[in-house]
């Protein structure tokens, strides 16, 4: 059974702009309340982080879960109640320890911070413990590096694919990677809104290694729609993107899904400072593998349509001599 892909556009269009569509709407609230589309980290806004996790070593210490409220008047204490403020959990989903977000600390600051919160919670452990502080001036220079990061991958894939295929194949390649920027910021903006989830420097990285892995899905299966078009230019150009999608359908999906296995591993297994880095590769390069597919392949045969190239140039038979019909 093979894949109708221009048959059922509408269904996969509807399906990114119902995606598209929810991750705006989450942005909108989120500009509303915090004054940002997406809730920013500590690389970007700066201040402290400070990390505890209890001793589990220690008879009943780690027998009962972090209480959130104990930390928040803590904070509220020290005149910080608008921290951010997560419980950590282990490997069985057991909270072991607390991650603060708040403004800049000085050591005295954080010391009685963290003597108040092993009096209300239990004994830390020393060699788990992390706290960073980074200042405004960084954080706006990461956030600064990181859009024109963006902003160079985009022009560069354009300039490539104009030059490897033509300018039409280049423009919606970049739809679909915008296609898949929006998706995982606007997923992300739903978590924000949810369960507090904060984007930091990895977050960009994550967005430029989507972009990465997006498009290379997206060329080679407009490379097979070039040598379809070449090799059977009497075809209509929406029998060739279905081929062309058919026939790299399987390769597409067997490298997406080796790449995922390997996420989900650092998502579930790796520390925590990794698992939002592992999540937002998992949507966008589901994303980005779904785009490929669904999104660029039929826009490019939907312009094609309207611009009447639904077909491939016809070549130019040679006479006996060797020289062209035209030539003569």
């Amino acid at each position: 059974m093979k894949l109708q892909v221009i048959r059922q556009r509408n269904v996969w269009w509807a399906i990114s702009s119902a995606l598209i569509l929810a991750g705006i709407v989450a942005m909108f609230i989120s500009w509303k309340q915090i004054g940002a589309p997406l809730r920013p980290g500590l690389d970007f806004v700066g201040g402290t982080r400070l990390q505890f996790e209890l001793d589990c070593s220690k008879a009943d210490n780690c027998q009962k879960p972090i209480d959130i409220a104990a930390v928040r008047s803590v904070m509220d204490a020290e005149g910080l109640g608008s921290s951010n403020i997560q419980a950590i959990t282990d490997r069985a989903g057991k909270q072991v320890g607390v991650t603060i977000r708040t403004a800049p600390l000085n050591g005295e600051q954080r010391n009685q911070i963290q003597s108040a919160l092993s009096e209300k919670l239990g004994t830390f452990d020393p060699s788990k413990t992390q706290i960073d502080t980074v200042g405004p001036v960084i954080g706006q220079q990461l956030f600064s590096a990181g859009l024109l990061a963006l902003i160079v991958s985009f022009v560069g894939i354009t300039i490539y694919l104009s030059l490897r295929f033509q300018l039409d194949y280049a423009i919606f390649a970049i739809v679909a990677l915008f296609h898949d920027i929006l998706i995982a910021v606007g997923i992300f903006a739903i978590l924000g809104l949810l369960f507090n989830v904060e984007v930091d420097s990895l977050f960009i990285v994550a967005l430029l290694t989507i972009v990465g892995f997006s498009v290379n899905d997206t060329v080679v299966i407009y490379d097979r729609v070039r040598e379809t078009i070449a090799l059977n230019p009497e075809r209509h150009i929406d029998d060739i993107v279905d081929a062309a999608v058919n026939s790299t359908l399987a390769r597409s999906i067997n490298t997406t899904l080796t790449t995922l296995l390997t996420l989900f591993s650092i998502f579930f297994f790796g520390g925590e400072t990794l698992k939002l880095f592992a999540l937002a590769l998992i949507i966008g390069f589901t994303i980005g593998a779904y785009s490929s597919i669904f999104i660029a392949s039929t826009l490019l045969a939907l312009w094609r349509e309207h611009t009447g190239q639904v077909y491939g140039p016809v070549p130019v038979a040679p006479t006996n001599d060797g020289v062209s019909s035209e030539e003569v």
